[in-house]
């Protein structure tokens, strides 16, 4: 099984120089892919929920210092040459589709293909409040952006005519690396997000699933994949843990999963990051060799 790593962008993860450390030490001691999520704005008492903890909060304090996702990644890719890279996940309904779609095939280019555009509809109604965009309707805005991304990925010139966007013979620059497609995962733990995954994209992404829920996610990914017909098989299926150890890694595997996501806050200092890094790939990659 392959084992990511979520740990950029965010308090001491959000510095040049821890970065750096991570993605080097991450490349050198065999994770498969760097993660990177998103939230442009965070408030200090919200009222919407945070649907991946049991108390309906977010962990990380309002006022830490959080990189966008596709910025951080680039400088990532920069220091490093073999490891994937995605974001995990980039609130696509608050966004531009079509500068969107721009920066995601720039960050492909620039890592040599290695990139993976996943994105969710996100939770919180006050950043999207603060961002001008509706709240409601977002699944459904999230699906038409990316139906017009990959318009714009494949197409030059593209047209496009839906509800939320549209466009006329425009050409959007660069094109991804992969013969005018990029992968994209689609993340959130709910049966919305399930379904979404398997009519859209190449990838699912659960954050801090207890591992007692995974087989049963899976199995409702598989059934709504069958619906669509296709495979569970054809999509990369990504878990980050609520309550894991590596000792869960054949069962997690025989539940279908084929990335183990680590997730962890790295501390200051490069020295202490590359360690830290070093120390995760011990108990997490060595087991599976």
């Amino acid at each position: 099984m392959r084992v990511g790593l979520h740990a950029l962008g965010i308090g001491e993860g959000a510095r040049p120089e821890v970065i750096r450390a991570v993605a080097t030490a991450a490349e050198t001691h065999g994770f498969a892919r760097l993660w990177c999520g998103e939230h442009v704005v965070l408030v200090d008492a919200p009222v919407s929920r945070y649907p991946y903890s049991a108390d309906g909060r977010i962990a990380v304090p309002a006022d830490a210092d959080w990189l966008d996702p596709l910025l951080a990644l680039t400088f990532a890719a920069a220091v490093t040459t073999r490891i994937e890279l995605a974001s995990g996940i980039l609130l696509l309904p608050e966004h531009n589709p079509v500068l969107v779609a721009k920066q995601a095939a720039t960050l492909d280019v620039l890592s040599a293909g290695r990139f993976s555009l996943g994105v969710g509809v996100g939770w919180s109604a006050e950043e999207f409040a603060a961002l001008g965009v509706p709240f409601a309707r977002r699944g459904r805005r999230t699906e038409e952006y990316l139906a017009a991304m990959r318009v714009l990925w494949a197409e030059d010139p593209a047209s496009f005519a839906g509800e939320f966007t549209r466009f006329e013979a425009i050409r959007v620059n660069p094109k991804p690396v992969r013969g005018g497609r990029l992968p994209v995962v689609v993340g959130g733990n709910s049966d919305a997000a399930l379904r979404r995954a398997a009519r859209l994209a190449d990838g699912w992404y659960g954050f801090n699933v207890a591992v007692a829920d995974v087989p049963g996610r899976v199995a409702v990914l598989a059934e709504e994949c069958a619906r669509h017909g296709r495979a569970v098989e054809e999509l990369t299926v990504a878990v980050a843990l609520s309550d894991g150890v590596p000792e869960h890694l054949p069962a997690l595997s025989a539940a279908g999963v084929t990335e183990l996501v680590v997730v962890g806050a790295p501390p200051p200092g490069a020295d202490a990051a590359a360690a830290w890094v070093a120390d995760l790939a011990r108990a997490w990659i060595r087991p599976e060799g």
